[in-house]
Formats: structure tokens, C-alpha cells, sequence
């Protein structure tokens, strides 16, 4: 009996946590709507401390075009209180890697030595199809 009562009282908090809405914030570029309804995403949702950015893009992988999607990341961080310091995680996505890898140094500038866990795939193209690089992170803010 001690067991089906104690099984009832797990079942009915789990029941209870999952029916608890999660709180998201939105960030959009500013934008008073905080999302885009066009495309269907919002470049930032901040979820407890943690810190989830939409893909910055940029039509050539060369130092300019990576520069410019790592100054796009450091707006959607600045707005929302974090630097490069807070990213734990980053996913690239690039349809030339090699140029990528050529100029690094442009990227990691940004994180000044202090590097998160990444990803780059390579791939054969990105939802704008003028796009030659997107890069996505996962930034973590003190609690």
C-alpha cells in the first residue's frame, strides 16, 4: 500500500510540472512583435538563464561576411545582457568550410580565448539561398 501511495504522489508531480507553462522571453532586432510571423522564429528566446540564438547569417565566408555574423550574435547577446563570454555552445553552418577554416581568426577574436563547444557542418545550402554561412548559439547568464 506504502508503494501505490508513494507511485500516486510521484505520478500527480509529475502531471503537475508538465502542465506549468514555460516562461519565454522574445527578442526580435528590436521589433515591437518580437518575432518574425513571416518566416515563423524569433532570433531570441531566453528560457530561465539560458540564452537560445536564432542563426545570423551572411552571403560570403570571407573575414567581412564572418565578421558581420559575429557582430549580428553580439547584438542578440548585448541585448539580452550576456557578451561571448556566456556561449557554451555554437553550431555553424557554412557551404564552404575551408574558407571557414581559412579565416578563423575572425571568429575567434570574438570569443577573446575563451572558446565554447562548437559544431561546423558543411553543407549544400541555408534557407536564403544566397547565404554562404549561419551560425547559431547557446548562451548560458548567471543566475
Amino acid at each position: 500500500m506504502k508503494q501505490v501511495m508513494i507511485l500516486a504522489f510521484l505520478s500527480l508531480a509529475i502531471s503537475a510540472t508538465a502542465q506549468q507553462p514555460i516562461v519565454k522571453e522574445k527578442w526580435h532586432w528590436d521589433q515591437p512583435l518580437k518575432q518574425d510571423t513571416l518566416a515563423g522564429y524569433v532570433q531570441v528566446v531566453k528560457v530561465d538563464n539560458v540564452l537560445y540564438i536564432s542563426g545570423a547569417v551572411a552571403r560570403d565566408v570571407t573575414p567581412e561576411g564572418i565578421a558581420q555574423v559575429y557582430k549580428a550574435l553580439e547584438y542578440s547577446l548585448t541585448s539580452n545582457g550576456a557578451t561571448f563570454q556566456n556561449v557554451v555552445k555554437e553550431n555553424l553552418y557554412t557551404t564552404d568550410i575551408e574558407a571557414m577554416k581559412k579565416y578563423n581568426e575572425v571568429r575567434k577574436a570574438f570569443y577573446k580565448g575563451d572558446y565554447p563547444a562548437a559544431t561546423w557542418v558543411q553543407i549544400t545550402r541555408l534557407y536564403m539561398s544566397d547565404a554562404k554561412l549561419e551560425v547559431e548559439l547557446i548562451a548560458h547568464l548567471p543566475r
